[in-house]
Protein backbone atom coordinates (compact mmCIF):
# COMPACT_ATOMS: atom_id res chain seq x y z
CA UNK A 1 0.00 0.00 0.00
CA UNK A 2 1.22 3.49 -1.06
CA UNK A 3 2.20 5.89 1.63
CA UNK A 4 1.43 9.60 1.11
CA UNK A 5 2.10 12.53 3.60
CA UNK A 6 0.03 15.26 3.78
CA UNK A 7 1.09 18.82 4.83
CA UNK A 8 -1.94 21.42 5.26
CA UNK A 9 -2.76 23.72 8.48
CA UNK A 10 -6.21 23.59 7.30
CA UNK A 11 -7.39 21.25 9.75
CA UNK A 12 -10.64 20.68 8.03
CA UNK A 13 -8.89 20.32 4.14
CA UNK A 14 -6.30 17.62 5.89
CA UNK A 15 -9.22 15.80 7.36
CA UNK A 16 -10.79 15.63 4.34
CA UNK A 17 -8.07 14.43 2.25
CA UNK A 18 -7.08 11.77 5.22
CA UNK A 19 -10.54 10.06 4.96
CA UNK A 20 -11.19 10.59 1.22
CA UNK A 21 -7.38 9.02 0.10
CA UNK A 22 -7.66 6.08 2.77
CA UNK A 23 -10.89 4.99 1.66
CA UNK A 24 -8.94 5.09 -1.77
CA UNK A 25 -6.84 2.18 -0.19
CA UNK A 26 -3.73 4.44 0.27
CA UNK A 27 -2.21 5.08 4.05
CA UNK A 28 -1.56 8.54 4.92
CA UNK A 29 -0.07 10.80 7.79
CA UNK A 30 -0.88 14.28 8.38
CA UNK A 31 1.11 17.08 9.21
CA UNK A 32 -0.10 20.58 10.14
CA UNK A 33 3.20 22.40 9.80
CA UNK A 34 6.38 22.54 7.59
CA UNK A 35 8.55 21.58 10.65
CA UNK A 36 6.24 18.65 11.51
CA UNK A 37 6.00 17.49 7.77
CA UNK A 38 10.14 17.60 7.62
CA UNK A 39 10.40 16.19 10.82
CA UNK A 40 7.68 13.35 9.28
CA UNK A 41 9.57 12.93 6.28
CA UNK A 42 12.88 12.45 7.63
CA UNK A 43 11.60 9.51 9.85
CA UNK A 44 9.82 7.47 7.16
CA UNK A 45 9.51 6.60 3.58
CA UNK A 46 6.84 7.81 1.42
CA UNK A 47 5.99 7.25 -1.90
CA UNK A 48 4.30 11.25 -2.60
CA UNK A 49 3.62 14.14 -0.83
CA UNK A 50 1.09 16.63 -0.71
CA UNK A 51 1.50 19.86 0.76
CA UNK A 52 -0.06 23.32 0.39
CA UNK A 53 1.97 26.51 0.12
CA UNK A 54 0.78 28.74 3.01
CA UNK A 55 2.40 27.10 6.14
CA UNK A 56 3.29 27.92 9.51
CA UNK A 57 6.43 28.70 9.93
CA UNK A 58 8.04 27.83 6.47
CA UNK A 59 6.43 28.79 3.00
CA UNK A 60 5.77 25.38 0.64
CA UNK A 61 8.49 26.15 -1.37
CA UNK A 62 10.94 26.07 0.44
CA UNK A 63 9.21 23.10 2.42
CA UNK A 64 9.36 20.97 -1.97
CA UNK A 65 13.15 22.28 -1.84
CA UNK A 66 14.14 20.68 1.20
CA UNK A 67 12.25 17.33 0.59
CA UNK A 68 13.39 17.50 -3.21
CA UNK A 69 17.15 17.77 -1.26
CA UNK A 70 16.52 14.58 1.15
CA UNK A 71 14.88 12.76 -1.37
CA UNK A 72 14.65 13.88 -4.84
CA UNK A 73 12.74 10.63 -6.14
CA UNK A 74 9.15 11.37 -4.02
CA UNK A 75 6.94 13.01 -6.06
CA UNK A 76 5.43 16.40 -4.31
CA UNK A 77 1.74 17.65 -5.76
CA UNK A 78 1.41 21.28 -4.43
CA UNK A 79 -2.57 21.89 -3.25
CA UNK A 80 -3.34 25.66 -2.84
CA UNK A 81 -5.01 28.35 -3.53
CA UNK A 82 -2.63 30.43 -5.70
CA UNK A 83 -3.36 29.59 -9.05
CA UNK A 84 -1.88 32.23 -11.10
CA UNK A 85 0.45 31.72 -13.78
CA UNK A 86 3.52 33.22 -10.99
CA UNK A 87 2.86 30.73 -8.30
CA UNK A 88 2.90 27.65 -10.54
CA UNK A 89 6.24 28.66 -11.75
CA UNK A 90 7.94 29.11 -8.71
CA UNK A 91 6.20 25.65 -7.49
CA UNK A 92 7.41 23.82 -10.39
CA UNK A 93 11.23 26.13 -9.85
CA UNK A 94 10.77 24.62 -6.58
CA UNK A 95 10.76 20.94 -7.62
CA UNK A 96 7.08 20.34 -7.14
CA UNK A 97 6.00 17.31 -9.60
CA UNK A 98 2.38 18.78 -10.08
CA UNK A 99 0.26 21.34 -8.88
CA UNK A 100 -3.86 21.63 -8.32
CA UNK A 101 -5.78 24.56 -7.26
CA UNK A 102 -8.57 24.50 -4.54
CA UNK A 103 -11.11 23.83 -4.69
CA UNK A 104 -10.13 20.29 -5.94
CA UNK A 105 -12.05 17.26 -6.88
CA UNK A 106 -10.66 13.68 -4.77
CA UNK A 107 -10.98 12.07 -7.49
CA UNK A 108 -8.76 14.36 -9.93
CA UNK A 109 -6.16 14.14 -7.21
CA UNK A 110 -6.20 10.69 -7.00
CA UNK A 111 -5.96 10.16 -10.64
CA UNK A 112 -2.80 12.73 -10.80
CA UNK A 113 -1.35 10.43 -7.51
CA UNK A 114 -1.92 7.46 -9.66
CA UNK A 115 0.24 9.01 -13.24
CA UNK A 116 3.44 9.97 -10.18
CA UNK A 117 3.09 7.01 -8.31
CA UNK A 118 3.78 5.30 -11.98
CA UNK A 119 5.89 7.35 -13.56
CA UNK A 120 8.32 7.12 -10.25
CA UNK A 121 7.99 3.25 -10.20
CA UNK A 122 8.97 3.87 -13.87
CA UNK A 123 12.01 5.31 -13.26
CA UNK A 124 13.17 3.66 -10.45
CA UNK A 125 13.65 0.69 -12.88
CA UNK A 126 16.93 0.84 -15.11
CA UNK A 127 17.04 3.55 -17.86
CA UNK A 128 18.57 4.51 -21.09
CA UNK A 129 22.36 6.49 -19.57
CA UNK A 130 22.10 9.31 -22.39
CA UNK A 131 20.01 11.02 -24.84
CA UNK A 132 21.68 12.87 -27.65
CA UNK A 133 20.33 15.08 -30.75
CA UNK A 134 22.51 17.17 -33.03
CA UNK A 135 25.13 18.93 -30.80
CA UNK A 136 23.00 18.27 -27.35
CA UNK A 137 23.74 16.17 -25.27
CA UNK A 138 22.01 14.80 -22.00
CA UNK A 139 23.65 12.90 -18.92
CA UNK A 140 20.77 11.09 -17.43
CA UNK A 141 22.35 9.77 -14.83
CA UNK A 142 24.03 13.10 -13.55
CA UNK A 143 21.00 15.09 -14.97
CA UNK A 144 23.55 17.30 -16.67
CA UNK A 145 23.36 18.87 -20.51
CA UNK A 146 26.04 19.73 -22.37
CA UNK A 147 25.81 21.33 -25.68
CA UNK A 148 28.97 21.55 -27.89
CA UNK A 149 30.53 19.78 -25.17
CA UNK A 150 29.64 22.97 -22.88
CA UNK A 151 27.74 22.08 -19.72
CA UNK A 152 24.27 23.99 -19.20
CA UNK A 153 22.61 24.37 -16.14
CA UNK A 154 18.85 24.12 -15.88
CA UNK A 155 16.62 23.62 -13.26
CA UNK A 156 14.84 20.29 -12.62
CA UNK A 157 11.92 21.20 -15.01
CA UNK A 158 13.68 23.00 -17.71
CA UNK A 159 15.31 19.14 -17.30
CA UNK A 160 12.57 17.34 -17.64
CA UNK A 161 11.01 19.35 -20.12
CA UNK A 162 14.59 19.11 -22.51
CA UNK A 163 14.40 15.24 -21.82
CA UNK A 164 10.87 14.99 -23.15
CA UNK A 165 11.90 17.08 -26.28
CA UNK A 166 15.39 15.21 -26.84
CA UNK A 167 12.91 11.80 -26.66
CA UNK A 168 10.73 12.99 -29.20
CA UNK A 169 12.61 15.30 -31.83
CA UNK A 170 11.15 16.39 -35.28
CA UNK A 171 7.88 16.06 -34.06
CA UNK A 172 5.51 18.88 -33.17
CA UNK A 173 4.76 18.70 -29.61
CA UNK A 174 1.64 20.60 -28.56
CA UNK A 175 1.36 22.76 -25.07
CA UNK A 176 -1.67 19.82 -23.92
CA UNK A 177 0.86 17.30 -24.86
CA UNK A 178 3.72 18.94 -23.00
CA UNK A 179 1.55 19.59 -19.77
CA UNK A 180 0.49 15.88 -19.99
CA UNK A 181 3.49 14.33 -20.30
CA UNK A 182 5.85 17.00 -18.37
CA UNK A 183 3.62 18.15 -16.02
CA UNK A 184 1.35 15.66 -15.57
CA UNK A 185 -1.44 18.01 -16.10
CA UNK A 186 -4.00 19.45 -18.40
CA UNK A 187 -3.36 22.65 -19.95
CA UNK A 188 -5.19 25.56 -18.73
CA UNK A 189 -5.46 27.80 -21.52
CA UNK A 190 -5.83 30.85 -19.74
CA UNK A 191 -2.22 30.47 -18.14
CA UNK A 192 1.20 30.43 -20.04
CA UNK A 193 3.79 28.80 -18.10
CA UNK A 194 4.84 26.64 -20.69
CA UNK A 195 5.59 28.94 -22.86
CA UNK A 196 7.61 30.89 -20.31
CA UNK A 197 9.55 27.20 -19.95
CA UNK A 198 10.20 27.13 -23.66
CA UNK A 199 11.79 30.15 -23.42
CA UNK A 200 13.74 29.95 -20.57
CA UNK A 201 15.35 26.63 -22.58
CA UNK A 202 15.54 28.77 -25.42
CA UNK A 203 17.90 31.08 -23.33
CA UNK A 204 19.89 28.42 -21.92
CA UNK A 205 20.14 26.01 -25.26
CA UNK A 206 19.79 28.45 -28.21
CA UNK A 207 21.36 31.78 -27.10
CA UNK A 208 24.89 31.12 -27.55
CA UNK A 209 24.96 28.61 -30.60
CA UNK A 210 24.79 29.60 -34.08
CA UNK A 211 22.10 27.08 -34.47
CA UNK A 212 18.71 27.27 -32.70
CA UNK A 213 17.10 23.76 -32.35
CA UNK A 214 13.90 24.62 -30.56
CA UNK A 215 11.02 26.02 -33.30
CA UNK A 216 7.82 27.49 -32.59
CA UNK A 217 5.18 25.96 -34.94
CA UNK A 218 2.64 28.66 -34.94
CA UNK A 219 -0.94 27.38 -33.78
CA UNK A 220 0.81 24.07 -32.71
CA UNK A 221 3.38 23.79 -30.41
CA UNK A 222 6.87 23.66 -30.14
CA UNK A 223 9.52 21.20 -32.23
CA UNK A 224 13.16 20.68 -31.34
CA UNK A 225 14.48 20.22 -34.81
CA UNK A 226 18.48 20.77 -36.51
CA UNK A 227 18.53 21.93 -39.35
CA UNK A 228 22.61 20.32 -39.76
CA UNK A 229 20.97 17.44 -38.61
CA UNK A 230 18.78 16.77 -41.46
CA UNK A 231 20.97 18.21 -44.18
CA UNK A 232 21.35 15.54 -47.28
Amino acid sequence: MNKILIIEDERRVADLLCRGLEEMGYVVYVAYDAEMGIRLFRSGEYDLVISDIVLPGMNGFELVKEIKELNKSTPVIMLTALGSTDDKLEGFDAGADDYMVKPFDIRELEARIRVLLKRKATTETPQEKELSYASLRVDLLTKTVYREEQEIKLTPKEFNLLVYMVRNPERVLSRAEIAEKVWNTHFDTGTNFIDVYINYLRNKIDRNFGSKLIQTKPGMGFILYSEDENQT
